[in-house]
């Protein structure tokens, strides 16, 4: 099942949180997440899995940004969620979609206990100019039935910001 925005909105402050949390910003069974003004990008142009990837960082100006068809760029919401017992998912808004802008390419899927900001792939088929606080995409909740184990994470949980892939830590196992 699937939480209305009505229930999301009762469930604030217990087992889900949204800051800062703007009630315009509720749907009728999803939240919209804003985009933070910051960006970072891969500097390698080979992507390998086992080695900590080079990044730099810019910030989207007011008037906008142009970005790069074929370019992988990494996004962060400005809202900070943290949810318990549910399932928190993240979908682009099909508004952005229909720009051939993709804020999530695999990652929407989030895990009961998450605490931090969402980290979007940002990727488009074409150039687009894009602009800070836009709202970029949408959280919605499961409910969760079964036992379960919070999520803990050493590589995403509690982030503060962007977060590149860690999975080269999973080499070192």
């Amino acid at each position: 099942m699937i939480l209305s925005g009505l229930e999301i909105k009762k469930r604030l402050g217990s087992d889900i949180h949204i800051d800062p949390f703007n009630e315009d910003q509720l749907n009728p069974n999803s939240y919209n997440l804003r985009l933070h003004k910051k960006l970072m990008y891969y500097e390698d142009e080979v992507f390998d899995m086992k080695k900590e990837l080079k990044t730099s960082s810019l910030i989207i100006p007011n008037e906008g940004l142009i970005l790069k068809p074929n370019k992988l760029y990494l996004g962060r919401t400005k809202e900070h969620t943290k949810t318990q017992n549910l399932v928190p998912m993240l979908e682009g808004r099909s508004s952005i979609g229909r720009l051939g802008l993709f804020v999530h390419i695999t990652a929407g899927f989030g895990d009961v206990g998450f605490e931090g900001y969402w980290t979007l792939e940002i990727f488009c088929v074409q150039p687009i100019k894009i602009y800070p606080e836009i709202e970029i995409c949408q959280i919605y909740y499961h409910s969760l039935n079964g036992d379960y184990k919070t999520y803990v994470s050493d590589k995403y949980q509690k982030n503060k910001s962007i977060q590149p892939s860690m999975i080269y830590k999973e080499f070192r196992k």
